[in-house]
């Protein structure tokens, strides 16, 4: 009878259990769709953003500034005395998650961000998301302290406050180049952890050398200033592109996680139910049969 008695709680916590995954799962599906939705309306200005820079650099290939590329086999911008040879430093802006229970969506970038640092161990981490950030502290990492912010419910402002507090550590020396490590969604059932560079900005990213109905354009008061105020505005896009696709990418492999813990429970519960209705048979079984030997015994006694 004990043993019956275990199986039922058992059964009952699977059932509990169960109730949570479906429920974190109904959760992750109506915030994916809100944020999916935000990166949508947003698209079409940084659309317009990437292609005003593709108008400067088709104007004016020859442009150097501290936030592109350089032409030059020596990487060396002297743009209001800025050269980039003395700050080959890297930082990274790391996007992981506040909470787990996602699959593999928080190893797989902390794996990519590793590997990274076996390259460049003197780099400068700046780590979104409560997991990341435990886990570099464990592993004494260069991370930025003072850089915390949320991966939930990703927005534009808060993409601007990134994108000043990066710009700071570009502007000032501090680092060379700009990179952010996130999750990218492949398609509705896959995921995959990858790296993009933010600055200095790539010139291939924005050639409009094939677009045959491009016209040149003139700039106010020149392509340079342009440049300077068009450029923080396409780092802030990237940002945000990358926290909202991170955000949907954690919801997405939460939903698939979630998923499959509560087909593995109606699992365990059918394969429990089994093992109880047998157990139960058996325990009733076994009284009939001793029911039907103790009636025996008696009849046989009173032939006696």
């Amino acid at each position: 009878m004990s043993e019956t008695r275990e199986i039922l709680d058992r059964m009952n916590s699977i059932r509990e259990t169960k109730k949570v995954t479906n429920a974190m799962y109904l959760i992750s599906s109506s915030k994916i769709r809100k944020a999916k939705d935000s990166m949508h309306k947003v698209q079409f200005y940084y659309d317009a953003i990437y292609s005003t820079i593709g108008d400067i650099l088709a104007t004016s290939p020859s442009l150097e500034h501290k936030y592109l590329e350089s032409l030059s086999d020596s990487d060396t911008c002297e743009c209001e005395g800025f050269d980039r040879k003395k700050h080959k430093r890297r930082a990274y802006l790391v996007i992981t998650a506040d909470k787990g229970l996602a699959g593999a969506y928080n190893l797989n970038v902390i794996k990519k961000v590793e590997a990274e640092l076996k390259e460049y161990p003197d780099a400068e981490l700046f780590v979104m998301g409560q997991v990341g950030l435990h886990h570099f502290a464990r592993t004494k990492a260069f991370v930025n302290e003072d850089f915390k912010y949320s991966t939930q419910n990703p927005n534009l402002q808060r993409a601007r406050y990134i994108t000043s507090d990066l710009l700071d550590e570009y502007n000032h020396g501090d680092v060379g180049e700009i990179y952010v490590i996130y999750t990218r969604m492949k398609n509705a059932l896959e995921s995959e952890a990858v790296k993009m560079k933010i600055l200095p900005l790539s010139r291939d990213a924005f050639d409009k050398k094939d677009e045959g109905l491009y016209r040149e354009k003139a700039f106010y008061p020149n392509e340079a200033s342009v440049f300077t105020l068009v450029a923080p505005l396409t780092m802030q896009g990237v940002i945000f592109t990358a926290l909202t696709e991170s955000y949907c990418a954690e919801l997405n492999d939460r939903m698939a996680a979630m998923n499959s813990a509560t087909e593995n429970a109606d699992k365990m519960l059918q394969t429990l139910e089994l093992e109880y209705n047998r157990k139960r048979q058996g325990s009733i079984t076994q009284e009939i049969t001793e029911i039907i030997a103790g009636t025996t015994a008696l009849r046989n006694k009173n032939r006696m």
